[in-house]
């Protein structure tokens, strides 16, 4: 077998050979990982110093002899011809233990310790009988897997390569990538010779894996297989004949379909029995430790298989580990420390017994809920472990499993949690929580498989035993069953708000569904009725239930016409009222995350004269709390902090539930955006409710939270914010970025950190979700990814975001990305350009009542924006810095008019008036308005 990618290192052995057959004793160690072809490596150069008139002589490590004194020895020296006394010598000492010159063990941690005298002696007679041998024909001696080489023999070597430097014999030792190494005075030994040259194998590339494949597979095929072939193999030359073997049975299979007439579907990489006996043997060549590090990678799977959990559960140490993981990788078993196919995990866990398995899953899962895994994983092996006994955290953990796979829409696996759970609970109250979301799991599967719990449920929620919100889940499923009295009592613990039920309870029912499914995503998943939020949105009926359902929509389906017209629709048809206030929230909310921001400002405001005008605290509340946040949408967080304050006032932190989380993060994000940073961070101290993220609230606290850290400078707690918000809109279906632009901030903390890959894959998500349209989220979603994106491509970028959000409304992003768009020209050397983007950019800034976003930038232009004047005044190319209303208030009063004059003349009030030359002033860089010039030079100027 011709050997591949493997000529230089040859080359470089057939020099040694000679520079060896000229008295210049050579010698290697040839390093590679398992199944790299080390020792066809060897058997190559065997022949090759055959044909060069060497003696050849071989032997092998092996773990299984490595206890055995001169096991290696032995092979090495079996047909070198020894005097009788040296043979019998040679004999005696392999059929004994391994003498040492004291107590201590043969093996250290350092290394073999010193023989005996005599044995010593017998040693060096051993090696001066190959010398003699060596002088009158040249000789090779090749040790195969020398890190298993016993200690008796690793004496011999070392005695050996000290008398080699004018002996005509060339060492080649193969050493496999281990988690432990050959022995380390041998290693020390080889380095100090002048006649070491180490040597590798390396994996194949795809030319070479091409090459090897030529060998075992028909004309033509290799081509089409190489780069599926590295791909699985990771160049592993034992990998790829494996592969080749399987595939060139798959072709058999193939032509035989072929001519049976059903068509042929080309060549394919086959994955079989050859590839899974080869990854097989490249695990059990190892030291045993190899072993049990695959057994716990691919046990943990993924994510969870991070360093410290996979030594825990290996038990071994760190750099035993460290050394075990390179070895997986240079055998191409891994890819960026993940198995490389899922035949490694076959071919680790082939060998455990069923309750050896077990044993693992459940050391797996304990390390896992000690670590804070996510619940999912923690069930996976409490279900592959039998859910264990003893583990009294459990139970919940399977729980929680099933929710946030129900929440990702894998009922199957929830079903499979709760039945777990079911079995594993003693708490009798618990057991009707799990059968509830069991039967709620089951039906979408099969409704007939929780029909069996249904009664006992229904019973439960009429005793009290069960919380009032399974009542509308087990109302439809009884209704399905016919069970219509046993439905009715269940809704109507929903709908009762006092001591008269109300009479249209169908409809409050609905209302009341998706007012929660909208409001409590976290309690009352939407999204499992029979009719989609849309087509509910655009049916006529109750408008409470339309409003909340376009909410829904919006939410959960992103920005749609249908939703638009229906919440603008139920608002016209509702007025304020106590059976109305909330649902009125939801539909201005739709339009709010519809990015209809100057259409939800109307309503809101509307609706909120109408709270004020009745003087009800609790509507006057929560209508300034969602003002507040249309406000920050709109770049005005100085009238924010202004509503949320208000909303505090009129109801206390501690009356407004879970729903504090929406004023609180508007609190939080006001003072953020005006640099008010400890402020924000009182807002941060005030207590938090039990159960804030189980709703929409939660997310936005989250979200606030996380901007404030990265404001601060704290970019890792940022990092965990922005996540875990993003965790909870997955896991509730409402994964929107104008919902919460999650992304953005968390891209912008991972450029804090510096994951600029990390970031701009969020952008580029984010950004996708966003759509197409002109909306507010797509131009921040444009200006995170300019953030994360190459110098080259900001420009274009943020070019477009600016447009878009000057579209959009939002100020104080628009105010960013010119900022963004400043800096970019700056280092791109367009002064002139950065100096009008930076000069909006602080216009708009001061308009919003937050820092400059492009100070410090400003100081490094070589003309820095308010300094550009001459003798007479500002230079002319500063004029288009103004806005149109702007020119004509300074041009009125470089002519000498009052602020009255220049009101009545443009129909303006004198505040205005005094606002716009307070820009007009900073803008120019002039400190009264006899600085100003004359006002035909302005008009010219802007004209």
């Amino acid at each position: 077998m011709r050997l591949v990618e493997r000529e230089r290192e040859l080359t470089a052995l057939t020099d040694m050979l000679r520079r060896s057959a000229g008295g210049a004793g050579q010698m290697t160690l040839v390093a590679g990982g398992i199944g790299c072809g080390k020792t066809a490596f060897l058997a190559e150069a065997a022949a090759r110093a055959a044909r060069l008139g060497f003696q050849v002589h071989g032997a092998a490590g092996s773990l299984a002899e490595r206890e055995s004194p001169g096991a290696v020895l032995g092979q090495l020296l079996r047909d070198v011809d020894l005097p009788p006394q040296d043979r019998k010598a040679l004999a005696a000492l392999s059929g004994r233990p391994a003498e040492t010159g004291g107590a201590g063990p043969a093996v250290t941690e350092l290394g073999p310790s010193a023989p005996a005298p005599e044995t010593a002696r017998t040693l060096l007679r051993l090696c001066a009988a190959v010398e003699r041998g060596a002088e009158r024909t040249p000789l090779l001696l090749c040790v195969d897997d020398v890190q298993f080489t016993d200690s008796l023999s690793v004496h011999w070597l070392l005695l050996l390569l000290r008398r080699l430097s004018s002996a005509r014999i060339t060492l080649v030792m193969s050493e496999c990538t281990l988690s432990r190494p050959a022995d380390p005075r041998l290693r020390a030994e080889l380095l100090r010779r002048p006649g070491y040259r180490p040597l590798a194998v390396e994996r194949l590339t795809p030319d070479g894996v091409a090459t090897v494949l030529s060998q075992h597979c028909p004309t033509g095929v290799a081509p089409a297989l190489a780069a599926d072939c590295h791909a699985v193999s990771g160049g592993n030359p034992l990998l790829v004949r494996a592969l080749a073997e399987d595939s060139r049975h798959l072709g058999a299979e193939a032509s035989k379909t072929a001519a049976a007439g059903t068509g042929d579907p080309g060549p394919r990489l086959a994955v079989g029995d050859a590839f899974l006996d080869a990854v097989t043997g490249c695990l059990h060549r190892g030291w045993p430790a190899l072993l049990r590090i695959a057994e716990a990678l691919v046990v943990l799977h993924d994510d969870s298989a991070v360093p410290e959990l996979v030594a825990r559960l290996a038990e071994v140490e760190g750099p035993v580990l460290a050394r075990g993981m390179r070895a997986l990788d240079t055998a191409g078993l891994l890819a960026d420390g993940r198995p490389r196919h899922p035949a490694l995990r076959t071919a680790a866990l082939g060998g455990l017994t069923g309750q050896e398995r077990s044993a693992l899953h459940r050391r797996a899962s304990a390390l896992l809920y000690e670590a804070g895994a996510p619940a999912v994983e923690v069930a996976r092996h409490l279900l592959a472990a039998g859910v264990p006994s003893g583990f009294p955290w459990a139970v919940p953990q399977l729980r929680e499993a099933a929710e946030r796979h129900l929440a990702a829409s894998r009922p199957a696996e929830a079903q499979g949690c709760l039945e777990a759970a079911l079995r594993a609970c003693g708490d009798e109250t618990e057991r009707l929580r799990i059968k509830a979301l069991l039967a709620g799991t089951a039906w979408v599967l099969d409704p007939s498989i929780g029909a069996r719990h249904l009664v006992e449920l229904a019973q439960a929620v009429r005793d009290g035993r069960l919380p009032d919100h399974y009542s509308l889940m087990l109302a439809k499923y009884l209704l399905w069953h016919g069970r219509y009295d046993e439905a009715a009592d269940a809704i109507g613990r929903i709908i009762r708000s006092g001591d008269e039920p109300d009479p249209i309870a169908a409809a409050e029912a609905r209302a009341t569904r998706e007012l929660l499914s909208a409001t409590y995503p976290g309690l009352v998943p939407g999204g499992s009725r029979s009719k989609s939020a849309r087509q509910r949105a655009s049916l006529p009926g109750d408008p409470r239930s339309r409003g909340a359902a376009a909410l829904s929509d919006v939410l959960r389906q992103g920005a749609g016409p249908e939703a638009v017209a229906a919440a603008q629709a139920s608002m016209r048809a509702m007025r304020l009222g106590r059976n109305t206030h909330e649902w009125l929230t939801c539909a201005v909310s739709a339009l709010l995350f519809a990015d209809r921001t100057e259409e939800a400002a109307g309503w809101c405001d509307h609706w909120l004269a109408q709270s004020r005008g009745r003087r009800v605290p609790l509507w006057i509340a929560e209508f300034s709390s969602l003002r507040a946040g249309i406000a920050l949408r709109q770049g005005s967080p100085l009238q924010a902090r202004e509503l949320a304050e208000a909303a505090l006032a009129q109801v206390s932190p501690e009356s407004w539930g879970v729903c504090i989380g929406g004023p609180l993060a508007n609190l939080i994000q006001a003072n953020t955006d005006i640099g008010a940073h400890a402020a924000a961070a009182e807002y941060l101290e005030v207590p938090l409710p039990p159960g804030i993220f189980h709703s929409r609230f939660g997310l936005y606290y989250l979200h606030a939270r996380g901007s404030h850290y990265v404001a601060t400078g704290q970019p890792q707690a940022a990092l965990d914010d922005f996540l875990n918000c993003g965790e909870l809109m997955g896991r509730w279906g409402l994964d929107q970025p104008a919902l919460v632009p999650w992304r953005s901030g968390a891209a912008r903390a991972r450029l804090a950190l510096g994951d600029t890959a990390g970031a701009l894959t969020l952008a580029r998500e984010q950004l996708a979700l966003a759509g197409s349209g002109l909306s507010r989220t797509r131009g921040i979603s444009l200006r995170t990814l300019a953030a994360a994106s190459r110098p080259s491509q900001r420009g274009s970028l943020l070019t477009g975001a600016v447009a878009i959000l000057e579209e959009s409304g939002d100020r104080l992003q628009l105010a960013g990305a010119l900022a963004d768009l400043g800096a970019t020209h700056a280092r791109a050397g367009r002064f002139d350009r950065a100096e009008t983007l930076l000069g909006r950019a602080a216009g708009l800034a001061e308009e919003c009542g937050t820092p400059d976003p492009a100070e410090e930038l400003r100081s490094a232009l070589p003309v820095p924006i308010g300094s550009a004047r001459s003798e007479h005044g500002p230079a002319e190319r500063v004029f288009h810095l103004l806005s149109p209303a702007e020119r004509r208030v300074a041009a009125l009063a470089a002519r000498g008019r009052t602020n009255k004059e220049i009101s009545d003349r443009l129909g303006i009030t004198v505040s205005t008036v005094e606002q716009h030359l307070t820009r007009i002033f900073r803008k120019l860089g002039v400190r009264a308005r006899g600085d100003l010039p004359r006002g035909d030079v302005i008009e010219a100027a802007a004209g």
